[in-house]
């Protein structure tokens, strides 16, 4: 019996080594279009789709593989009934199929790509002949992947691929198809304003498997989202150190997300998902060091985060301490030369993109889709309710301890004064334990500071620590009800306090 290979990809690597291979071991190769040309220009013996069909492409290409006579072949299962419906149709089975599909992503990754050319790059035939090969694995071969090319080829030469390697191919072949289809419907979805549609599909391709998870004994690995327009934390280059942990990659997230909130120099300094410093400055190095200095304690083994260029100065304060990750958009080649000595610090380097749209968190069965938290409070938003009116110094510091206040967990509260985040008191049961934490932290520091809150005051409590703390003015929601009681705490203590209208949970 003759035995038949199907390749057509769009991928052609290691397509004429695998395509020279199966010709060695007796195999008559069927091909369309450019992967047709590609083989026969290398030498191998290749036959047109058409010839096999007897039948044209047509309609511009988008009929070439779709026919019984392709189709027939791939699905029929080595039985007695099928392969005498096949003899009787003139059919030849196909052993082997080795498809990739058309680059839609790539496609619609260009710069003012039509919805035209998106639609002509949506494969049809390729699909089908993959789900239909993945389908029948137990008899036919699906590779959908050139890294895969090799191992196929050793199986076949030692005897053939055996059930456990086909059953995983299948597996491949599907997941290929699924994440394609995907990205379609993302691309879709948003052309159509249809982002919390009634069916929601998420697709990630691996970017490295993890040494494990949280915790050691929790298994782990590290996907790049598939979906059109992503770009983030996979994208980051890796200039130096091993492979990020699951923690690495959680805590520079957060880093990240706070540190291009800012237009001044930023530094960002994350402990367990925390800010535990956060400063401007004239220059990076400014910000580091106060950034540095408002928790020396946590910032060791922290995870650092820059909002512009690494200089010379900067990297040799930043290489003073142990850290486990640095990322900036980038770096001089003194400063790379001076935090490459650290051999184990990971040095990340990633431009400074919009957050995403939309955040994805899972649950039990299931996940919870919602916007980014995102807002551009100015000055002018902010109401103040209090006699005491805020300086523009501290309006400033007000917004500066908002931004850092988004991101830390609720409930939330941060003191800041000169745009350094002096006390953070994060993660607690109740507004008031936060805000003893943070000005415990502060210490002396909280005297003249601000005070930022993620949530209204359900109670004049928090105002009294801030007061007895040396706190003058402070920004919050608002909309208890009791915020008169709040409001007329502060007038006892002369406390300036704005309200911004918004609430920034994060859990």
């Amino acid at each position: 019996m003759t035995k038949r290979a199907l390749i057509s990809v769009s991928d052609k690597s290691g397509l004429i080594e695998f395509a020279q291979g199966l010709e060695k071991l007796g195999y008559e190769i069927i091909s369309t279009g450019g992967t047709f040309k590609a083989l026969q220009d290398a030498g191998v013996k290749v036959v047109k789709v058409a010839e096999v069909t007897g039948f044209p492409e047509i309609l511009d290409g988008r009929v070439k593989t779709l026919h019984p006579k392709i189709h027939g072949g791939i699905l029929a299962m080595r039985n007695s009934r099928h392969l005498a419906e096949l003899e009787q149709n003139q059919i030849t089975p196909i052993d082997i199929v080795a498809v990739n599909l058309y680059p839609f992503k790539a496609t619609i990754s260009k710069p003012g790509v039509t919805l035209e050319e998106a639609i002509e790059n949506i494969d049809i035939g390729g699909p089908s002949m993959v789900r239909a090969a993945a389908k029948n694995y137990r008899d036919v071969v699906i590779v959908t992947k050139p890294d895969l090319y090799p191992v196929v080829l050793q199986q076949l030469q030692n005897g053939g691929v055996d059930e456990d390697t086909r059953l995983k191919l299948a597996l491949e072949a599907f997941q290929h198809t699924a994440g394609y289809d995907a990205v379609i419907s993302a691309y879709l979805a948003k052309l159509v304003g249809s982002d919390l549609a009634d069916t929601y599909v998420c697709a990630g391709e691996k970017v490295y498997g993890l040494r494990y998870g949280e915790n050691p004994h929790q298994q782990a690995a590290f996907y790049r989202d598939m979906l059109p327009g992503s770009c983030g934390l996979p994208d980051a280059e890796q200039l130096n150190g091993k492979e990020l942990s699951y923690n690495n990659i959680i805590d520079t997230q957060a880093a990240w997300d706070l540190v291009r909130e800012f237009q001044q120099p930023a530094c960002v300094i994350i402990k367990h998902n925390n800010p535990c410093g956060t400063a401007l400055g004239s220059s990076l190095a400014e910000a580091y060091e106060r950034a540095f200095a408002a928790d020396p304690v946590s910032a060791y083994g922290g995870i650092v985060a820059f909002n512009g260029r690494v200089d010379q100065e900067t990297a040799q304060k930043a290489a003073a301490l142990f850290m486990e990750v640095i990322i900036a958009p980038d770096y001089d080649h003194q400063a790379l030369e001076i935090l490459k000595k650290k051999t184990n610090l990971r040095i990340l380097r990633l431009e400074i993109n919009p957050p995403a749209s939309w955040q994805v968190k899972s649950v039990d069965g299931g996940f919870i889709i919602q916007e980014s938290d995102e807002d551009n409070i100015q000055a002018s938003d902010l109401k103040v309710v209090t006699t005491a009116q805020p300086s523009p110094e501290q309006i400033e510091d007000l917004l500066f301890a908002w931004k850092v206040c988004k991101h830390v967990k609720s409930n939330a509260i941060v003191l800041a004064k000169a745009k350094q985040a002096i006390g953070v008191g994060a993660g607690q049961m109740n507004r008031v334990g936060s805000a003893r934490i943070a000005v415990e932290m502060a210490g002396d520091k909280a005297i003249n500071s601000v005070l930022a809150s993620d949530a209204f005051f359900p109670f004049k409590d928090t105002v009294e620590i801030a007061a007895a703390g040396g706190v003058k003015a402070i920004i919050q929601p608002g909309g208890s009800i009791r915020d008169e009681e709040s409001i007329a705490e502060c007038d006892k203590h002369g406390i300036a306090m704005v309200f911004t209208g918004v609430r920034h949970f994060k859990h």
